[in-house]
Formats: structure tokens, sequence, C-alpha cells
């Protein structure tokens, strides 16, 4: 019988400390990360290397280079958080030859495509924050930034989140975990897929059309994921809807989440909409579907 995951929080930030920007995936808009960068250099002591701006094909630069400046962030006992600067396609690659095993206690931020360096970190039972990465937080309101500073500076809970919709009434306190849709479903047989026993289950993506939406879905009932989780928080569904259709994605969604039986509320402001609000993915947390409410039960960092 496999043992059970000892969760490990990274410790937290102080005014100043030093800090990784990474890019594990896709190359990005120079523009927004220079707005993303200002905002944490404003607090924190930003490093990254020149491979940063390396480009090949769909990916920021070569798999070596992006593996590499990623491990070195990771790997740094001085460094206190690493900030990925866009999500995009391609940081699943790099997973085989990570050091997660030796990772220093560092808070990873952000979310889309590093969901797949967040469910590996969830494997080994490490917190992390799923929040904007730094071409999308210089678009984000002040509110955004001021809870993504306070995760990871503070040890005590969050500020609750609260959605729009109940899909399926009813309670579910456990872990939360999960991310993009896309991916999770991507790592299905992996070694880098967490239990997910017990867990409330996070889900977002965007710009997958609802029959596509349903057929990953369908692919993590078939998995037995909905047999193992105890609740669904879903975050936005941007553009992914279809042109001229009767029906919407919010439909779609309802109709499988129903399926599941599962407590399940819906419009959290997470993901790839115009807000993406901050949460410490791997704590215990509470949702009450019916009041489309998530109550955080512990902080993401330690002291």
């Amino acid at each position: 019988m496999k043992a059970p995951v000892r969760w490990q929080k990274p410790l937290l930030l102080r005014p100043r400390d030093t800090v990784h920007v990474v890019a594990p995936a896709g190359p990005f808009d120079r523009a927004g990360f220079e707005a993303g960068l200002a905002l944490i250099a404003q607090r924190y002591s930003p490093l990254h290397g020149s491979e940063l701006f390396e480009s090949h094909r769909y990916l920021a630069g070569e798999d070596r280079l992006r593996r590499d400046g990623l491990s070195r962030a990771l790997l740094d006992a001085r460094a206190r958080a690493v900030f990925c600067a866009r999500g995009g396609y391609g940081a699943m690659r790099l997973l085989p030859e990570l050091p997660l095993a030796d990772m220093a206690p560092t808070a990873l931020v952000g979310f889309s495509d590093i969901t797949a360096l967040h469910l590996a970190l969830q494997a080994r039972g490490r917190v992390s924050i799923h929040g904007p990465v730094l071409t999308q937080l210089g678009r984000q309101p002040a509110d955004v930034h001021e809870r993504l500073f306070r995760l990871l500076e503070s040890p005590e809970p969050p500020p609750p989140l609260t959605g729009s919709a109940t899909y399926v009434p009813g309670v579910a306190e456990g872990r939360l975990m999960g991310g993009n849709l896309s991916l999770l479903t991507r790592l299905l047989g992996t070694p880098f897929l967490p239990a997910l026993d017990g867990a409330v289950l996070l889900l977002e993506d965007v710009g997958e059309r609802p029959y596509r939406l349903d057929r990953m879905w369908t692919h993590l009932r078939l998995a037995g994921v909905f047999e193992r989780v105890r609740g669904l928080v879903l975050g936005d569904f941007n553009e992914c809807e279809e042109k001229n259709a009767t029906y919407s994605s919010a439909d779609v969604l309802r109709s499988l989440a129903e399926e599941t039986g599962l407590p399940c509320a819906a419009g959290f402001p997470i993901g790839h909409g115009a807000l993406n609000q901050p949460v410490p993915l791997g704590t215990a947390v509470r949702l009450d579907a019916a009041e489309a409410r998530l109550t955080f039960l512990e902080g993401a960092v330690s002291e």
C-alpha cells in the first residue's frame, strides 16, 4: 500500500527576497512580460537567465535550455519563489528530468500549461500557487496582486472566493488540487499525476469547444477520477462556445457535473478570464456549493 503523502509548504517571502523568473513552456510577448516583471520587481529581487528570451517553434527555447533554467531555479536555496513567464505548451516535456525530489522550499507561481508542474508537485506533496503568469499579471487588477503577495508572505489562510453558480449543492472538504482541464487529462496514466483521493478538484480551461470539454471530462470519468474526489470547483472556461449553437459551454458543464453527483460550484474567478485570483494548491479547503463559496482552511506558506 502506498504511503500517505506528507505535505510540505514553501517558506514565506519577505520584501526584497530573491525570486526566479522562468519560461518552461511557450514563448511570450515581451511587453506583457515586462509589465508583470515590473510589478514583482517593486517587491522582490527577480533573477533570470539569458535563455528566458529564446524561442524554438512553439516553445520558449529548446527543452535543454528550458529544463536547465527551471532546474536551477528550483534548486536555488537562496530564492523563495519561482514565477513563470507564460503558459502555452511545453512544461510537461520537462517533467522526467526535473529535480523535484531535491527542490528547495520554493513557491512555484503560474497556471494554464504550468498545471503540469503543479500536478507533479502535488504528486510529491508540495504546495504551490495557481496564479497569474507574468504576461497576465500586468493586466490584472490591484486586488489580484495583493492576494498573490499575501499568499506568498503570510501563513494565514487567504480570504474565501465566491463563484457565480451552483451546479450540484453540497459541502466538500479536502485538499485543493488540479488546475487546467486539458493538462490534467494529459497526465492521466503517468507518474506525475497525484492520487487525487479525497481532493476538491479545481478545473478551468480556454479555447475548448463544448464537445471537447465533454470528451476530456468523460476521459476523467472513465479513469475513475470522479470516484476519488469529493467536490468540484469550476473556474473560468473562456472562449469555449460553439458558434451558432443553441447550448453553451456552461450548459454542458452543468450536465456533466450533475452526472457525477459531487458538490460542484462554477464561475470562480480563476483561470484565463479578466480576473485570475491566485489560490494555494495542495492546501485544505471547504467548498459550500450551495453558496458557491470556497473557503481556505490554511495558508500556502510556512514560517
